[in-house]
């Protein structure tokens, strides 16, 4: 029996995959989370194979949320379930140590496949992602600024782009504010760019926000 925990802040998306997976004779769905920081609890406390993750919720998102549930749970798989396609996040965030990423518009089943993968060990590489990965690596030049950053430059890149300040940031990530600009001045440099306005530009361009 596959143990499965949903991180999704919306009810009715908790539900509905709730309901769905309960058809299947191998999986049991065994918690339930509305944020980032609920769901860091939850594997504190509650044993589990395959945790599915949205990522964009209110206060600690899903990306705040992967590195530490990769540090304090590493055999737990981590299935990100978006509304954002894939080639805006898939490649970083299984570089950063995601399981799989599926789009919210796939197949119901496909849900299932990845689970059931996931929980073997293995990674799920959709066909969709794949060919990402295989672009990114015929494409040696020409990358994405934001494919640079490393994790934790990631996810301070996204807050800044959002308009958090350094304090909102410190606070959120459990970093000191001077932290974080070194963190902001590092990433600045590697993404060519010179103000929080050129982040945000830079992020609703290409898709990392709404």
């Amino acid at each position: 029996m596959v143990k499965v925990a949903i991180v999704d802040d919306h009810a009715i998306v908790r539900a509905g995959l709730k309901q769905f997976l309960s058809e299947m004779v191998d999986l049991r769905v065994v918690g339930e989370a509305s944020s980032g920081r609920e769901a860091i609890d939850l594997v504190r406390t509650t044993e589990m194979d395959v945790i599915i993750m949205d990522l964009s919720m209110p206060g600690q998102s899903g990306i705040d949320a992967l590195a530490m549930i990769r540090a304090k749970a590493p055999d737990v798989g981590i299935l990100i379930l978006s509304g954002y396609p894939e080639e805006q996040y898939a490649v970083n965030l299984i570089r950063q140590g995601a399981s799989g990423y599926l789009n919210k518009e796939c197949e119901p089943m496909e849900i299932v496949n990845a689970i059931r993968t996931i929980a073997l060990g293995r990674r799920y590489i959709s066909p969709s992602v794949a060919e990402l990965i295989a672009q990114q690596l015929n494409r040696k030049e020409g990358s994405a600024a934001h494919d640079l950053l490393s994790e934790r430059e990631f996810q301070v890149f996204l807050k800044l782009a959002k308009g958090e300040t350094a304090g909102d940031i410190a606070s959120a990530l459990s970093l000191s504010v001077k932290t974080v600009s070194t963190y902001r001045t590092r990433l600045m440099e590697k993404m060519g760019l010179t103000s929080n306005s050129d982040l945000t530009y830079y992020a609703l361009k290409n898709k990392l926000i709404d």
